[in-house]
């Protein structure tokens, strides 16, 4: 089976999963041409014609051939007016040369980031070797940034695009910029000083809006937290436009004080046939703060067994960008001594009838990427947990509610669902991973009785079945463990679904508050842990006979311990709503001190009772430090704590 090809007929795309599988819904009746196109050209395109008929389904059986693959060495002579040493990338239509084949911000597709840099020669020249695959029709350019900006041009101004077929050997290829300039506009040299606070290791961007927020472009560091970037084009049709920096490239998430927020203009520049120089300073940067080292309260700490799991769990927002901040992220979670790395793939419904759920790229980490954080993980000694999750058009309760839950649309529903876990566990396996989660806090209309707004959801009499079925399926693609993934709010787990006896642990989504105070006492918080863990955590564990590893989100808000984020109308928002990269919500105040207080309780619970199995850390931010109302920990004084209590707990410090 080959995954993650990209197949489309009659104006409609879809991505294969890890058994070949793929559904094109939705094509008129009558003869389309059908085309399967690897992302990387590791196969050579397939195109056959296809019959659909009115209501029926058109089962189509695709066999590609794989392409060898041959060195292409690039060498590029770039025009004299290049700033010295700036980095030359090549973009290009693969996606080994930046291609997403997502719609990302300002309707482009590729991104700085995931392009080859080229390495700088003596004599001023550029060059690059690329593995490509014979027979790619290999479309590329030479570029400053992205496949846009500062992209090259030819001497008449319009941008040009290469050409190559990859021939089937080894081969070198001499080129010339002839510019990076269109029109008459001379370019602008933008150069900023950013706070001292900065993180060390931060790569600071320059966005550009011309119609629109485009896609962030790194900048060229000159030290001393001073960064420039030199824009060339294209200048020909912009005059007055605006620009912003940000940390990371997370722009509208970790920006520039002055120009922060997605409906921010930013600052404003215009084009002009003199060349300029323009100045700028940072004089702080939205969600960090300046703070000095934290108070961290010593605990007797009773170490635990090494089957103890102290873990981060990533949020499942994800943006093809992410990929370059991944290696850092890891190091920093591991640097808090966790054990345990819970990636969160997703795929995205679509639809919800006709039911469309498949991964989408832009907005789901395709297979190499889900794949490729995986195993860096494992390359941090840590135990990885693939947790697939489903990203939804709207709010999961309205999506439920819409949809039509019939008959018919609950076997696809099960159907798409079986095919979702498969993939991953097969991914899982191809990795290394030693988990797989399936469940969540999302699932419940699904489940056996399950409901949706308090009424019945209408699901199959036979769930039940079903679910064992899925669990079975999963357990022949992937050898290692497979959790469940169940959330707890009190009272909740009288109702837990049977076929949780077939799974190895329960991976406990902790949605019940600690305090209905805002402010509640330190000893409050760890009286109420303790009492819900005893009275109702420990009958569940003993009458299951499973491990419980506890999965707490706590956001960095005020009344965190109520796990209530006010939404403005008397209603409790949910935590992902507070996670990057969603607009800030005005009803809840930042409080990262109240995150410190949620988790010391609920440490301070489970290290007296030595029956729980695990603690993780859910919503960890990947790409920078935020110091933000979210539930990430990154970069925030809870962070510290758990580097406190991890490396005790797992014994590595007495």
């Amino acid at each position: 089976p080959i995954p993650n090809l990209m197949v489309a007929a009659g104006g409609v795309l879809t991505l294969t999963d890890s058994t070949g599988r793929f559904h094109l819904v939705g094509l008129p009746p009558g003869e389309h041409n059908l085309v399967a196109y690897a992302l990387d050209g590791s196969y050579r395109t397939f195109q056959q014609g296809a019959s659909v008929a009115a209501g029926l389904v058109t089962p189509v059986n695709l066999s590609l051939d794989p392409a060898p693959r041959v060195n292409v060495i690039l060498t590029v002579t770039v025009p004299n007016t290049t700033v010295p040493g700036a980095p030359v990338r090549v973009a290009g239509n693969l996606s080994s040369l930046g291609n997403t084949f997502a719609d990302l911000d300002g309707g482009m597709n590729t991104v700085a980031d995931r392009m080859p840099t080229m390495t700088l020669l003596p004599d001023g020249r550029y060059t690059v070797t690329l593995n490509l695959p014979v027979g790619a029709d290999l479309h590329y350019k030479y570029t400053l940034g992205d496949g846009f900006w500062n992209a090259e041009h030819k001497g008449s101004g319009e941008f040009r695009v290469r050409e190559l077929i990859v021939p089937g050997s080894d081969t070198s290829i001499q080129d010339t910029i002839d510019t990076w300039e269109a029109g008459s506009s001379a370019p602008i040299l933008f150069e900023v000083t950013v706070p001292s606070n900065t993180p060390a290791g931060d790569v600071i961007y320059i966005q550009f809006n011309p119609y629109g927020w485009t896609q962030p472009i790194p900048m060229w560091s000159l030290g001393n937290n001073h960064w420039a970037y030199k824009l060339y084009g294209p200048l020909n049709f912009l005059g007055n436009f605006g620009y912003r920096y940000c940390r990371n490239g997370q722009c509208g998430s970790a920006d520039d004080v002055a120009t922060a927020g997605n409906a921010n203009p930013g600052r404003s520049v215009s084009t002009s046939l003199t060349p300029q120089d323009i100045q700028d300073t940072v004089t702080g940067w939205s969600w960090l703060q300046s703070t000095g080292p934290n108070q961290l309260v010593a605990a007797q700490i009773n170490p635990r067994p090494g089957s103890f799991v102290a873990g981060v769990e990533f949020q499942p927002t994800f943006r093809p960008s992410w990929i370059s901040m991944i290696p850092q992220a890891l190091q920093n979670v591991q640097a808090l001594s966790s054990n345990w790395m819970v990636l969160t793939p997703t795929w995205t419904f679509r639809l919800s009838n006709p039911l469309i759920f498949s991964p989408l790229p832009g907005r789901d980490p395709l297979w190499p990427d889900a794949g490729s954080m995986a195993v860096q993980a494992r390359n941090q000694n840590m135990n990885v947990v693939i947790f697939p999750i489903p990203n939804f058009p709207t709010d999961s309760t309205e999506w439920w509610s819409n949809a039509p839950r019939d008959d018919g649309w609950w076997t696809n529903w099960f159907d798409s669902y079986h095919e979702f876990a498969v993939n991953y566990a097969d991914l899982a396996t191809q990795t290394g991973a030693q988990a797989v989660i399936l469940g969540g806090d999302w699932i419940g209309p699904a489940l056996p009785g399950g409901q949706v707004n308090g009424e019945n959801s209408g699901v199959p009499s036979d769930a039940e079945t079903r679910w064992r079925v899925i669990l079975d399926d999963v357990r022949s693609h992937f050898k290692g463990q497979v959790w469940w993934a169940l959330p707890y709010t009190p009272g909740s787990l009288q109702s837990a679904p049977g076929f949780l006896a077939e799974v190895d642990s329960i991976y406990l989504l902790w949605n019940a508050p600690l305090s209905d105070q805002m402010v509640p006492s330190n000893e409050a918080l760890v009286n109420e842990a303790g009492r819900l863990l005893d009275s109702e955590i420990l009958p569940f564990e003993e009458t299951l006979q499973k491990p419980v590893v506890i999965a707490m989100a706590a956001p960095s808000i005020i009344g965190s311990a109520t796990n209530c984020p006010a939404d403005g109308t008397g209603g409790c928002l949910d935590w992902m709503a507070l996670s990057q990269p969603n607009p800030d919500v005005a009803t809840v105040t930042l409080d990262l001190q109240a995150q410190v207080d949620v988790y010391q309780a609920m440490l301070t619970a489970i290290n007296t009772r030595p029956w729980v199995n695990g603690f993780v850390s859910r919503g960890y931010y990947p790409p920078t430090i935020l110091q933000d109302k979210s539930a990430s920990v990154h970069g925030k004084p809870a962070a510290d704590l758990l580097w406190y209590w991890f490396p005790r707990l797992l014994g590595i410090i007495k």
